[in-house]
């Protein structure tokens, strides 16, 4: 009994010892759990962190970038000028020659003849299979029947052959036509440039426009910049004009900077200035006005430009109307010994423009228009041309045909339909006429003294100084010299600065159809003499 009873209690024993390690096993094991939950919301924790920082690092970068985005564009915007000084601008023809390239004939694998079938006869039979009855006329019958495949095969052979042979001369006369055809081509583009470059040489006007829309259309500008424009060629005073198309205010970028505010997690914008902005775009106009004369008397080995009339325009939306207006923002005038006496290097470009004399807009940024020296219609030579094919040659007036008193009547009703108070003088012993206008405008108005002279050749700088002075003893606010013929460099240097207008015989063309409905045409006679001055 007593070991019965000894027997239970220690079963007891065991199983509370048991009992014991399996809530200290339990206990362990919740502590294990915690620990391993501690950790992963230790690592869940460091890992938001991590991606947090992540995050702020990437968009920081972002901000970074971008503001690297707006210094290089500042930059580019800065530099426009000086982009182009370290550039020839000439733009060589014998580039625009296109590299002969023979094109390869293709024989399509039938350069090599094809392999003859070769005749295979069986062998004769020797020692014991000789000795066989019928074994020579079974190997005689073999032979024959070997050779007659062999010939059928020969004659599939020559056909092939001979269909080989022609398909390669097919071929080959195909490529011949083809070489031919692309070195007519070739040499026919080579010819173009050729005769280009005689035309450029010669300084036709067509070759002369198209020429420095290659040098123009060469130049690199950064994104934002327009690269449209027009040019028109004065043979008669060596003049270009070219009309460039400007960029709006939008060139400038409105933001000064970017931050990331890593508390809101967003990037703000620091807005440039109003007058920044405007100060800014006023250097960009005077840059791109600069740049685009420079580069066309660089490009100039011709030495077909004497002078360029620059007028920079913008396309925009007039704000108070909301329709579209092309207003004028710079214009200028200068002579080739003018402008290489500059050095853009070092210049300060609105500067510079107020030393060339050029009529800058006062409110670029409010589309405030100045007047161009001279519109682009008044010369450019496709104008006329095509008003020469709807008015009819034949049966428009020769100006150079009139007589002193017609030509003087002319003028006169001119200047009236453009709206001054003409008061017709005694025709000019050179057989132009002097006419004396008043302007009724208040302020801008007064007295004006015009001169016409019917010229073939350019017209000299006397003339111009002559008409000066009868302005002054005049005393007269202005002086208009209209010409059948053209000016040359020292006239326009004369005029510059001074209150005179030159219009050639292209703008004369043109006011008179614009202003007094008159289709005239200038054509001087083989022996039409110009008079000698006065």
């Amino acid at each position: 009994m007593a070991r019965r009873r000894g027997f239970f209690a220690e079963l007891q024993r065991d199983m509370e010892r048991q009992r014991l390690q399996d809530e200290r096993a339990q206990r362990a094991a919740i502590r294990e759990q915690e620990k391993l939950e501690r950790e992963a919301a230790k690592r869940a924790a460091q890992n938001e962190r991590e991606a947090k920082r992540m995050h702020a690092e990437a968009r920081q970068r972002t901000v970074d970038r971008m503001n690297a985005e707006l210094e290089r564009r500042l930059e580019e915007l800065e530099g426009l000028l000086q982009a182009t000084l370290s550039v020839d601008d000439y733009v060589d023809l014998l580039a625009l020659t296109p590299e002969w390239s023979e094109p390869v004939f293709d024989d399509r694998g039938l350069a090599r003849p094809l392999l003859e079938p070769q005749l295979i006869l069986p062998e004769p039979p020797r020692g014991p299979k000789a000795l066989v009855p019928g074994a020579k006329r079974n190997h005689d019958e073999a032979v024959a029947a070997a050779r007659s495949r062999h010939e059928a095969l020969l004659a599939e052979h020559r056909e092939r052959e001979a269909e080989r042979q022609r398909e390669l001369s097919r071929l080959r006369a195909a490529h011949g036509a083809e070489v031919a055809r692309r070195r007519e081509e070739y040499e026919e583009a080579v010819a173009d440039v050729d005769r280009f470059g005689s035309a450029v040489a010669r300084c036709d006007p067509d070759a002369i426009v198209e020429y420095f829309g290659l040098v123009l259309n060469a130049s690199r500008y950064p994104e934002g910049i327009p690269r449209a424009h027009r040019l028109a060629y004065v043979p008669e005073s060596r003049q270009l004009v070219a009309e460039f198309e400007l960029p709006t205010l939008d060139v400038v970028p409105a933001e000064k900077s970017f931050r990331y505010v890593k508390a809101r997690d967003e990037i703000t914008t620091a807005e440039r200035t109003a007058k920044d902005r405007r100060e800014r775009y006023a250097s960009v106009l005077a840059q791109l006005s600069l740049r685009t004369v420079h580069e066309l008397f660089e490009a100039d080995r011709e030495d077909a430009i004497e002078t360029i009339v620059f007028n920079g325009m913008v396309d925009s939306v007039d704000p108070r109307t909301g329709q579209g207006v092309r207003p004028c923002l710079i214009t200028l005038r200068t002579t080739r010994d003018r402008f290489e006496q500059l050095d853009l290097a070092r210049v300060e470009p609105q500067a510079c423009l107020r030393h060339l004399n050029a009529e800058v807009s006062k409110s670029p940024t409010e589309l405030a228009a100045v007047r161009p020296v001279l519109e682009f219609d008044m010369v450019d030579s496709r104008f006329v041309e095509e008003s020469d094919v709807l008015g009819g040659l034949d049966q428009r007036p020769n100006l150079m045909e009139l007589t002193p008193g017609e030509f003087e009547s002319l003028i006169t009703n001119l200047f009236q339909k453009m709206g001054l108070e003409t008061r017709q003088t005694q025709a000019s012993r050179d057989g132009g006429v002097d006419c004396v206008a008043f302007d009724p405008r208040p302020i801008f108005g007064g007295k004006v003294v015009i001169q016409a002279k019917r010229y073939k050749h350019t017209v000299g700088v006397s003339a111009v100084r002559d008409l000066f002075g009868t302005m002054q003893n005049e005393g007269a606010s202005k002086g208009i010299l209209v010409t059948t013929s053209g000016y040359g460099k020292s006239s326009f240097e004369f005029a510059e600065g001074k209150p005179l207008e030159l219009l050639s015989g292209a703008n004369l063309l043109f006011l008179l159809k614009e202003h007094a409905d008159v289709d005239a045409r200038i054509e001087p006679p083989d022996s039409w003499v110009d008079p000698a001055p006065a």
